[in-house]
């Protein structure tokens, strides 16, 4: 039983208990809460953390026009006939200008809205880069705390440095498509390598047997292999279109799962997530903190700097003294 938090305001306390309930109104605040993250949102999400730790993280990746949302929409489909519910973080990208995004994977997966048994919540990246947004994470564990058996991050999947997600799941899936201007377009994107399952989706396509046989090849020349503990990343041809093998993904994936309880490197997997947690917090905090520095040293060190006076490493080494100094 989790112990409650004197600090926290008794609203607070009904909100967490109505989340691990499964309310979905308690969800929603508290997912929004997550967004804003001020100093009293992140002690209630602290207390979700506690209470987090049983769903099972699945990351879905993949390079722009693979199929990522409508493979996630028939994934999720797929897990609900096995009678286990699914909540869906789907990133998209924000516009470098407003901030803001169009947030079209919730679009594409309007018609899961009406089942209880799923939960979506689409969100902008916020500039962030490694194709996660920033309270992902903590929206995970909302879901997770809320009692959904798998939780399914799709990342924004913008380029070749989308790779976060194998630090902040327990089982990755690699998505590629036959017809992206390159054979395996995956090695293009730096994302081949991450893979503990590769789905080629659009398999009804003439071309996706070569792109299947390309990834099994290249897996076979250890290229991008990622073994661990006895794990073979596998190859499977899907087609969300015709909803075909999408039973065989959802037996790989739940195959990948009794691997890391059976070999023990679920444990592993959960000490990467934690660390790899506290250092976006740790970041997330200095920049914070420099930003507060904007009106006053910040300032002066951007004039100094602008004039030749000072280098622009010097010019961080002074700022960081500062928060070092905690001179905020």
């Amino acid at each position: 039983m989790t112990t409650p938090d004197p600090e926290l305001s008794a609203a607070d306390h009904d909100l967490i208990a109505q989340v691990s309930e499964g309310r979905p109104r308690a969800i929603a605040r508290m997912m929004s809460r997550a967004e804003a993250a001020t100093p009293a949102d992140r002690m209630a999400l602290a207390q979700i953390f506690r209470r987090a730790g049983k769903a099972h993280v699945v990351g879905i990746t993949g390079v722009p026009g693979s199929g990522k949302s409508t493979l996630v929409r028939s994934l999720a489909l797929e897990i609900r006939k096995s009678n286990r519910t699914v909540g869906i973080v789907a990133i998209d990208p924000s516009s470098p200008f407003s901030g803001g995004s169009i947030l079209g994977d919730r679009v594409r997966m309007n018609d899961l809205s009406g089942d209880d048994g799923v939960f979506i919540r689409s969100m902008a990246t916020g500039g962030a880069l490694g194709g996660l947004a920033r309270p992902a994470l903590d929206t995970v564990d909302v879901l997770d705390a809320a009692g959904f058996d798998v939780v399914l991050i799709e990342t924004v999947g913008v380029g070749q440095d989308e790779v976060d997600i194998v630090s902040a799941a327990h089982t990755v899936v690699v998505v590629s498509a036959p017809g992206l201007g390159d054979d395996i377009q995956a090695i293009k994107a730096g994302v081949l390598e991450i893979a503990d399952i590769h789905a080629v989706s659009k398999c009804d396509r003439d071309d996706a047997a070569r792109t299947v046989a390309d990834l099994e090849a290249m897996l076979t020349l250890g290229r991008g292999d990622r073994r661990s503990r006895g794990w073979t990343p596998t190859v499977v041809p899907t087609s969300a279109e015709k909803s075909s093998n999408i039973d065989r993904l959802l037996n790989a994936i739940d195959g990948h799962l009794d691997h890391l309880v059976e070999s023990g490197e679920m444990k592993a997997r959960k000490r990467r997530i934690a660390e790899m947690r506290i250092l976006k917090a740790a970041e997330d905090e200095v920049r914070a903190r420099l930003l507060r520095q904007r009106q006053g040293k910040l300032a002066d060190l951007i004039d100094k700097t602008t004039d030749r006076a000072l280098s622009p490493h010097a010019a961080a080494m002074q700022l960081l003294d500062g928060i070092k100094d905690d001179q905020v």
